[in-house]
């Protein structure tokens, strides 16, 4: 964008920040113009295009050369590739439909009986394909599929004729970049639901973007010239799904249950039908209560039909039995996770183990699984301590005279050694020495999801821009404690320790209730100055989950699919 900024101040092209692409008549007279010109009549056709996206920005006409008769330019290597294309695309937009001709070519030869096939297109007439065969702007894209023109019974020589080794491939994940142009494609949201759709999905751990860069793997090309075979071995990248979207467990589990109780829902032509719909009533063509209640009373009667009759999935795997004690081996998901199971659902005692991050409970083997219930595992003493290797709900870490050391990502546990344990237990130690102390207590330093902070009598300061974080003086580190003791005093309005509730301002006006865990948010219109105890008490008794008594019911029946 910044080197089609620089383009678009030079002169040389249209306001760029827009996705239309529809040409004035202005431009279209002059690509004409210029076509018939440069390449002759019969190569100009003009056109006019439209967006199919919803909710494209079309107020300015589309990307475009200012003048079509400058062809190249002559600056930046970068902006002179950039110009290349624009210029290319928009006069190829403007000219003939190429004529082409879909061949199968067959070849013999006097050799032995072989034959070659060839498969591609010959061209009758090149139309707006001159302007990419006579330049570069993919070049070997375009000529890709293409034939010389061949006639039959003719006598021809080869240059050469090569054999390449090939390996099948799975289909390719979708990157952030293609899943958006397949919900456009499928009409599926519009530009400004995009982002926060797929930022969703990977917060909630549906999806995460991969981290694996592949591996190398060998492979033959034969080469056949001048009569002689000559071999070439060659190395591909095969596997790598850098950031391509996974589907992790979780989401697998979820989609599966979505799917088989609300198919209606998830299908694509529906959500594309709701988007229809929208449009309609936004021009007020359908009435919006009639629309929605349509939609509702089914989907309602639907939702309470899967809540009583549908069974909870957990994506359960049987991978065998225990070598030693004939128990089912098994996976499935967790409360916190994928785990593994030593022991059958209606056996009495089992063995629980949390899924490695790099392990997943469609692929994971037998013998990988019972490796996970040789954690926790002692591997040694320091300074009189046991030094314990362990894996739980956030990974896997190190125990040791009670503090726990988290292993680096995509660390194995099985491999850490005692040297190893030592050097994260020091690096620890580090990290968490005081850096500062205020009133007699110490003050550490941290970084955490929201930024650099300190850590002080169990409370956490934000430290902003204003300060040197890797070099704070102790007057910094008082100050920011001051100004965040001042603050909490400030938002304090209610404060009632015998019942431990207490009343404090909140964001953009708005007012909590908190006890404990339980928060309940008021309005800005709220009259906090008069709550009284009584009423805060009975708000935190209604907000407090009712404790679920166990009771026993006949097995679930799964929910039936509704048409």
């Amino acid at each position: 964008m910044q080197v089609a900024q620089r383009l678009y101040e030079a002169g040389l092209i249209t306001y760029m920040r827009t996705d239309s692409v529809n040409l004035s008549v202005d431009a279209r007279n002059d690509a004409e113009k210029e076509i018939s010109d440069f390449y002759g009549s019969e190569y100009s056709k003009q056109r006019v295009f439209k967006s199919k996206s919803k909710g494209a920005q079309e107020a300015h006409e589309a990307i475009r050369p200012t003048n079509m008769k400058i062809h190249s330019i002559d600056k930046e290597y970068d902006q002179n590739r950039l110009y290349d294309l624009i210029w290319k695309r928009t006069i190829a937009s403007q000219m003939s439909d190429a004529e082409l001709e879909r061949t199968n070519v067959k070849i013999q030869n006097s050799k032995n009986e072989k034959i070659f096939t060839a498969n591609g297109e010959m061209i009758k007439f090149d139309g707006f394909l001159k302007v990419y065969l006579e330049g570069n702007d993919n070049e070997d894209e375009e000529k890709a599929g293409m034939l010389p023109n061949l006639t039959k019974g003719e006598q021809i020589d080869y240059n050469f004729i090569n054999a390449t080794q090939r390996f099948t491939s799975p289909p390719y994940r979708f990157t952030e970049a293609s899943l958006v142009k397949q919900l456009e494609e499928l009409g599926i949201g519009r530009p400004s639901t995009y982002a926060p759709t797929i930022s969703t999905v990977q917060r909630r751990g549906y999806v995460e973007k991969g981290q694996n860069e592949g591996i190398e793997r060998p492979y033959e090309q034969l080469i056949l010239m001048n009569g002689a075979v000559k071999t070439q071995n060659l190395v591909e990248k095969t596997g790598s799904d850098k950031n391509k979207l996974i589907p992790t467990d979780i989401g697998n589990i979820v989609n599966d249950f979505l799917v088989a109780n609300f198919s209606n829902i998830l299908d694509f032509g529906f959500t594309a039908k709701v988007e229809s719909s929208f449009d309609d009533i936004s021009e007020g063509d359908e009435n919006w209560t009639k629309m929605i209640k349509g939609f509702y009373s089914k989907f309602h009667d639907n939702v309470e039909d899967v809540k009583e009759n549908a069974e909870r999935e957990s994506g359960e795997r049987i991978l065998g039995n225990h070598p030693e004690s004939g128990k089912t081996v098994l996976v499935r998901l967790g409360k916190f996770g994928p785990i593994a199971q030593i022991g059958a659902p209606e056996d009495e005692t089992k063995q629980f183990a949390s899924l490695n991050k790099d392990q997943n409970l469609g692929t994971i083997s037998l013998e990988e699984a019972l490796e996970l219930f040789l954690l926790p595992k002692t591997i040694g003493t320091f300074e009189n301590n046991e030094v314990i290797v362990a894996n739980g709900r956030f990974g896997p870490y190190i125990r040791f005279d009670g503090m726990f050391v988290s292993l680096d990502k995509g660390e194995n546990p099985m491999s850490v050694d005692l040297e190893r344990a030592q050097a994260l237990i020091e690096a620890k130690r580090k990290a968490d020495a005081p850096v500062g102390f205020y009133q007699e207590l110490p003050i550490q330093k941290g970084v955490g999801r929201f930024g650099p902070f300190l850590k002080w009598n169990s409370m956490f300061i934000n430290v902003n821009k204003r300060y040197d974080f890797e070099n704070l003086t102790s007057l910094d580190m008082n100050e920011l404690i001051e100004e965040k003791i001042q603050k909490e005093k400030d938002k304090l309005i209610h404060d009632w320790k015998d019942i431990g509730i207490r009343v404090e301002k909140a964001r953009w006006g708005r007012f909590h209730i908190l006890k404990g865990k339980i928060k309940i948010e008021l309005p800005k219109t709220t009259n906090i100055d008069k709550i009284t105890k009584e009423e805060a008490v009975k708000m935190i008794e209604a907000k407090t989950p009712k404790r679920k008594v166990a009771k026993k019911s006949s097995p679930k029946k799964k929910a039936t699919k509704k048409k």
